[in-house]
Formats: structure tokens, C-alpha cells, sequence
């Protein structure tokens, strides 16, 4: 099979030809029809996330149908769609396991980084950790919510009852967020790049009830703030457009260092949390919500080959919404 390939941090993704293994007992194999492009992704190839399971096939939001089925699975059938995720394994048997925190478990096993993942014709993935989807659907617009929507979704979950949300970097999750908290009757207000019109239009159009830079105060006192974009600068600053007992979300894997800030602008019971990973029941809940929002995703589509560019959009800030790979394009 076509796949893209990692070899080392900073380098270029490599097409090969390489053979997709048959699925052990509890796996399925995965005819692949979208993977979509995520910041994740990013920091793995320039090298932000460190000891990737190299040689690597990145790719953590696949959309597939099922070609082959592992002798202990059940639930599934062949010619299924199904949706493979960021996390692809976990022990099951540290303390965050028997704990319902799967996402922190000790030993787990992460889909297009310590697995081999979707930048590619085929994959195989624990049946465990599948999603189900949608049969009837676009797979390139289903491929963002495997993971921009699925962590935009703990991160809003982790904001809790808050009225006036601000999502700080409008992308991928970003618009997919957007669509499921107006639906859910809260009022969001958009961060983006300083003059970055397009994406504060964007933002506008996706449903934000405002949009402006980054370095512009907040409207209004925000309940919770949301950030996506992987600046550490943007914590003290979203601290400061919140309300008392109000929280700051970082969504990211991985971010800039944090600079200080006054403890008067934490006081008064603001806090600042991060979101790591996601659990099963995180999509169990996510997906039939999105569908029920009625959340559409903005996609721009590349064939495998041109994954280096696809990249390249992302880390450059040309993308509206998300990047999605169509293998047989």
C-alpha cells in the first residue's frame, strides 16, 4: 500500500510503498477513505513531541470501512465505517485506568505517534478504541471531528455551565466547537491571529457572536476561555478577560512555555487546566451530539502525496477549518 512516511523529527514526510500487517485478535484492517491533518501532527514531524515510533506512518482522524475483522472482535462487520482516534490503546490496568482516566493511563498507545496511523491506503487499529460513524456521510468531513472535534469537545465539556465562552485560535476545533456551543445556547467570542480577517470572518460566519485579535480585551467578562493555538503567551492574556471563578482551557498537546503573571489576575478562584488525550465515552457522547447539532465542517482536501503541503498550509496559517488527506484521490 501508498503511505507517508516519517523518518526523523524535521524532515519531510516520504511516499513509499509498505505492507499493512493483518490484524492481530482484537484489531480490525481498515480500507482508509480520509485522514484528516492535525496540529498534533505537526508537532510530531517538526519534532515538538518527542520519541515518535520511528519509522512512522502519522495520521490520527481516519474515516474507513472495514476489510478484515481480528478473530476476538465482535460488534463489527466488514464494509463498516468506523472512525480511528488519537488514542489507540491503553493497559487497562493502572491506577487512571480502574479510575474511568483511561486518557492518563501509564502504558497507552497513541494513533499516528507510538502507532502507526492514517497517512496511508490501509491501517490497523484495536477495535477497542473505533468509533462507529455516520455510513452516509462525507469521510473528509467527518475526518476533523475525530480529533478536533473529539478534543474541543473535553475541553468544552471542561469549561463546564459557562455562558460566554472565547476560543482563542480559530481552526479545525475551533469551528467545530463553535457550531456545538451555539447550539447549546452559549455565546462565543473568537481570538484570532491580529488582523487575520479572514479567519475572524470566518469565525463570524461559523456562528461567534464576535471576533478580534488576540491583543483586543474581550467584549465582555468571558466565563471560560478556550485556547486552541499552541502560544503560551495567550494563558495570562485569557486569564485577564475572565470572570471571577471563571477557567482557562488549554486544548493543545503542546504549547509554548508560559510566561509569569501576577497572582492577582488568577485570584478569586480562576484556575488554568489542560486537556489531555480523550476518553471512549468522550465520543460515545460527541459523535451522536454532533450529528443532532448538525455540525458541518469547513475541508480542504489534498491526495496522499501532497501531505508535506498539506502541513505546510497548516503551520502557516492558510487553512480555513481543517486539512483532510483522500488516499485514492
Amino acid at each position: 500500500m501508498r503511505a507517508m512516511v516519517l523518518h526523523k523529527g524535521k524532515a519531510r514526510l516520504q511516499p513509499e510503498e509498505v505492507s499493512c500487517p493483518d490484524p492481530s485478535a482484537r484489531q480490525l484492517r481498515i480500507k482508509i477513505e480520509a485522514c484528516g491533518v492535525c496540529r498534533t501532527d505537526l508537532h510530531i514531524v517538526d519534532g515538538d513531541l518527542r520519541d515518535p515510533a520511528l519509522p512512522l506512518i502519522p495520521g490520527h482522524e481516519i474515516v474507513g470501512r472495514i476489510i478484515d475483522i481480528g478473530a476476538d472482535v465482535q460488534g463489527f462487520d466488514r464494509g463498516q465505517r468506523v472512525g480511528v482516534p488519537w488514542l489507540g490503546h491503553t493497559c487497562g490496568h493502572c491506577a487512571y485506568c480502574r479510575n474511568d482516566q483511561e486518557n492518563l493511563c501509564d502504558a497507552p498507545g497513541f494513533t499516528g505517534y507510538t502507532l502507526n496511523g492514517g497517512y496511508a491506503q490501509e491501517c490497523v487499529a484495536d477495535a477497542r478504541y473505533v468509533f462507529a460513524l455516520n455510513d452516509a456521510a462525507d469521510p473528509a468531513a467527518l475526518a476533523p471531528l475525530l480529533c478536533a472535534g473529539l478534543i474541543g469537545f473535553r475541553s468544552l465539556r471542561m469549561a463546564g455551565h459557562a455562558e460566554h465562552v472565547g476560543f482563542y485560535g480559530f481552526g479545525a476545533a475551533a469551528h467545530i466547537l463553535t457550531q456545538i456551543a451555539v447550539w447549546q445556547d452559549r455565546k462565543v467570542y473568537a481570538f484570532t491571529r491580529s488582523g487575520d480577517d479572514a479567519a475572524q470572518r470566518f469565525a463570524l460566519e461559523t456562528g461567534a457572536l464576535w471576533a478580534g485579535g488576540s491583543d483586543e480585551p474581550a467584549p465582555v467578562s468571558l466565563d471560560a476561555a478556550l485556547i486552541f493555538a499552541p502560544v503560551g503567551a495567550l494563558v495570562p492574556k485569557a486569564l485577564k478577560d475572565l470572570k471571577k471563578g471563571g477557567r482557562v482551557v488549554c486544548g493543545g498537546i503542546h504549547m509554548s512555555d508560559i510566561p509569569s503573571f501576577p497572582y492577582d489576575d488568577l485570584w478569586q478562584e480562576r484556575q488554568v487546566m489542560s486537556v489531555a488525550n480523550l476518553t471512549r465515552e468522550d465520543g460515545e457522547a460527541f459523535f451522536p451530539l454532533a450529528q443532532v447539532a448538525r455540525v458541518r465542517t469547513r475541508t480542504t482536501t489534498y491526495p496522499l502525496e501532497r501531505a508535506n503541503e498539506a502541513l505546510d498550509d497548516l503551520r502557516q496559517g492558510r487553512l480555513q477549518g481543517a486539512a483532510v488527506l483522500i488516499p485514492d484521490a
